[in-house]
């Protein structure tokens, strides 16, 4: 039993280690990508965020919603980090229903991003925490800690695996997907490169387009991740000075009785 345990460890460590792609459980082909966010030091890129915020306001909103996710946290340190009049003007872009005046206005900060327009089309706050992308030995903790979370290499994927094949079932039309679970997705490809025009400059080919949404849609599943990381480097720095300190007060107490070649617990 030990040597099985050991080996699968030593197996989730060599994978951990190693670069390349992994199956998804009974899923299709993940690709590894790498992200500024992953790791326990890693933060997120504000450019990339404000470019993958322009993907989905572009592209993804037709379909999706972002119904757990406030307007006012597009201006949060450590998010997009847009300026509070920017916020404002992109919150006006949207429309919610006020049930005080019993009639539709146009949306504030305070207000959150709308519900998906499809009920077939799932809403995306929280699809890179639900998706997460490694799954038996490569969802292991310690694979997910030095590899990244999981969800953002899975979308990023998803939207570059079509293969471009299609065929039809119960009259529904099916878009070949090599990440996708059974090799076939009702979502046709939503982005075919050159969808958008960044404004600083970056090229915008479909791996690109694909990332930048999916770090946009990792941030929305956890805008609190580059504080949550702080806090825990500086409880660590913490813990490891207590330690230290805890083992040098347990020298002292016990020095001058071990001089005596009294030895504790006697």
């Amino acid at each position: 039993m030990i040597r099985k345990i050991t080996l699968s460890a030593l197996a989730a460590l060599g994978i951990a280690a190693g670069g390349g792609a992994f199956a998804a459980g009974g899923a299709g082909h993940v690709e590894d990508y790498d992200f500024s966010f992953e790791g326990p030091f890693g933060t997120y890129d504000q450019m990339q965020l404000q470019r993958g915020l322009q993907v989905y306001t572009e592209i993804c909103s037709a379909c999706h919603g972002l119904q757990y996710v406030p307007f006012r946290t597009l201006g949060d340190s450590g998010g997009p980090d847009l300026p509070d009049d920017q916020v404002r003007a992109y919150a006006e872009f949207y429309e919610v229903f006020d049930p005080e005046i019993d009639d539709f206005r146009a949306a504030r900060p305070t207000d959150h991003f709308p519900q998906s327009g499809l009920e077939n089309a799932p809403d995306l706050s929280l699809m890179a925490k639900k998706r997460a992308g490694f799954h038996g030995p490569y969802g292991l903790g310690i694979n997910q800690l030095f590899r990244g979370m999981g969800g953002a290499e899975y979308i990023t994927s998803l939207l570059v695996g079509y293969t471009g094949s299609e065929k039809e079932e119960a009259g529904t039309v099916l878009y070949g997907n090599e990440t996708f679970a059974g090799g076939y997705i009702s979502m046709g490809p939503p982005l075919w490169g050159d969808d958008v025009e960044y404004e600083d400059g970056t090229e915008a080919t479909i791996e690109q387009q694909s990332k930048d949404v999916a770090a946009f849609l990792m941030w929305t599943a956890e805008p609190k991740q580059n504080a949550r990381k702080e806090a825990g480097f500086i409880a660590v720095l913490f813990l490891t000075l207590l330690s230290v300190l805890l083992y040098l007060t347990n020298k002292r107490i016990w020095a001058p009785l071990k001089k005596k070649g009294i030895t504790p617990g006697e």
